[in-house]
């Protein structure tokens, strides 16, 4: 691990003495809001609001507020949302919220609130993980101090980077799962030669997030002259459909075999002796079978410089709420 920080503990029932200013964080998809309150003994109250149940993130944040037991209200707060975050005035794409940031504060009467972005915040997260929170893959061991890469597949593929400085960790606002995806073998030539007939660009986004599951599994079918089923992301790489359909299997083995490669593209660009860390809600559930794919070996596979990359350390992040840890960060920081 990078650091010593401790990660703070969880606790989502019952009145909760207060420790240290009381934090309110957000994880604002399209479809859900998480929210918590963080304060110097743990996360408290994590509870999931659908968006569609209310107008506007401060009804929402105030409906969690009505509903949470804590013995002080919050004096702070920290939101990531999925979207960029430019300025004062925010607009969720994909969920058709916008608020400005200095209004919401002023509604929640918090004193200081941060918007980030959710990978953002992600990434923010690594510096307070314990090993607790991560699965090491493969060998290797970070250097203190150095810079640290952090991916993401999840609905999308997000991509960061954390840079040490005299005030701390940065993370970079950057946009790397929009690179575009290189094959290594002649099938995977083949899947994205079949995936341009769809799309103009095929990033690596396009194979290494939910949909690009979905995306890998129905390109095997038509090289194979199959015609794919309407699977999930979460059938295709279900054990069960594993058991009766091997593009499902060879879909999630090109995945992880994929990720190895832009994880690899990753770390060489940054630098990042610190390690590469793995997000999202897609990795974690792989379990074992991560561990046992070729992902660490095409992670290493870059010719001269597999030495380079041999010691640095790739780790998965298992921490439920790594959102959370990053938030409160953000927070400390606003």
């Amino acid at each position: 691990m990078t650091t010593d920080h401790t990660t703070p503990g969880q606790s989502t029932t019952g009145r909760n003495a207060v420790s240290g200013p009381v934090t309110l964080v957000a994880d604002i998809g399209a479809t859900n809001a998480r929210f918590g309150l963080i304060d110097g003994t743990g996360i408290h109250g994590s509870r999931v609001l659908r968006c569609a149940d209310f107008p506007s993130l401060e009804a929402a944040a105030l409906a969690y507020l009505g509903g949470v037991a804590h013995d002080a209200r919050p004096s702070r707060g920290a939101f990531a949302i999925a979207g960029p975050v430019t300025g004062d005035a925010v607009l969720m794409t994909n969920r058709g919220w916008s608020f400005s940031t200095a209004e919401v504060r002023g509604k929640l009467g918090l004193e200081r609130l941060a918007v980030i972005n959710d990978f953002t915040a992600v990434a923010l997260s690594v510096p307070r993980l314990t090993a607790a929170d991560v699965r090491q893959v493969g060998e290797g061991a970070p250097v203190p101090g150095r810079v640290v890469g952090v991916i993401g597949p999840g609905s999308g593929l997000g991509v960061s980077g954390l840079v040490p400085g005299a005030e701390g960790w940065t993370a970079l606002a950057a946009e790397g799962g929009h690179v575009t995806m290189a094959p290594v073998s002649d099938r995977e030539s083949a899947v994205l030669a079949q995936l341009r007939k769809s799309f103009d660009h095929v990033s690596a986004e396009r194979v290494l997030s939910g949909p690009g599951l979905v995306n890998l599994y129905q390109a095997l079918c038509v090289l194979d002259h199959q015609e794919p089923e309407p699977f999930t992301p979460a059938q295709v790489s279900d054990a069960a459909t594993a058991n009766t359909n091997p593009h499902c299997v060879e879909a999630v083995e090109m995945f992880c075999a994929m990720l190895g490669t832009v994880a690899g593209n990753l770390a060489l660009t940054l630098g990042a002796r610190g390690g590469i860390y793995i997000a999202g809600g897609i990795v974690p559930k792989l379990g074992t079978l991560f561990t046992h794919s070729r992902f660490r070996k095409r992670f290493m596979e870059k010719g001269r410089m597999r030495d380079f990359l041999a010691p640095i350390p790739t780790y998965v992040i298992t921490h439920e709420l790594p959102a959370f840890l990053g938030l409160a960060e953000a927070a400390e920081r606003a």
